[in-house]
């Protein structure tokens, strides 16, 4: 069976307003709601695994364990980092990286040791690149300045932590995300009213993405196979 997973409570309201769902019909489970479908000629499970890497990875550990699931995808929005994208545009990460588990004031940003590598490689019509997943969501313009400089392409609050439960337990995953929002310079204005207009574009353009990636991507994501790629993760040492 196939898990797609599904985070934010708003976007789980459009899957469920696509598949005229009611949330009365869905059964409970300890971090959201699931319901079972057939897509394409096959069986799959969609869930709401809850937001921030604590929920997700307990969910997606659930969701293995009681349902034998071979693969899952993740699908929802992320925040834009690299300013060549645009909002809305879907994003295929092939490098999902944990970015907020490191002493950064002295190591780097980026461990191999929290990093999952996807072969992507069969697919070159897809925008494709590295996700950092943090619990905190982007919202400074300092963490984005930050996050831009270390060559991280688009940011979310779990899919790095989902693929990391994944690979462990030898689990298929892929990753499907669309860019809802970029992080506004705070200077400009304050930071209250820097985040508040992020938020409202984010609100906007949850409906959007989600029907797109459940229209267009789906499919796609179910029918073919991705594997993740062996890598040796680099000794870090205490930057002097």
């Amino acid at each position: 069976m196939i898990g797609i997973s599904i985070a934010a409570q708003t976007e789980w309201e459009v899957v469920l307003n696509k598949f005229n769902i009611n949330i009365k019909d869905c059964n409970p489970f300890p971090f959201g709601e699931y319901f079972k479908t057939n897509l394409y000629g096959e069986d799959v499970i969609f869930y709401r695994c809850g937001v921030r890497k604590m929920n997700c990875s307990a969910s997606t550990q659930y969701m293995i364990d009681h349902f034998n699931l071979d693969k899952i995808i993740v699908a929802g929005t992320c925040a834009g980092i690299d300013d060549k994208y645009k909002n809305l545009d879907i994003f295929f990460p092939n490098k999902l990286v944990q970015y907020d588990c490191t002493v950064k004031e002295t190591e780097p940003l980026i461990k191999d040791s929290f990093t999952v590598y996807l072969d992507m490689s069969n697919y070159n019509n897809l925008n494709i690149g590295t996700l950092g997943t943090a619990d905190k969501p982007v919202v400074m313009w300092k963490d984005y300045l930050e996050l831009k400089e270390n060559n991280i392409k688009v940011a979310d609050t779990e899919s790095a932590a989902i693929a990391y439960i994944c690979k462990a337990n030898n689990v298929e995953c892929v990753v499907i995300k669309g860019i809802s929002d970029f992080p506004t310079n705070e200077n400009e204005s304050t930071k209250e009213d820097s985040h508040a207009g992020q938020l409202n574009v984010f609100l906007t353009n949850i409906p959007i993405i989600m029907n797109n990636i459940i229209d267009n991507y789906l499919e796609f994501a179910i029918k073919n196979h991705f594997s993740y790629l062996e890598y040796k993760p680099e000794k870090v040492s205490i930057r002097r």
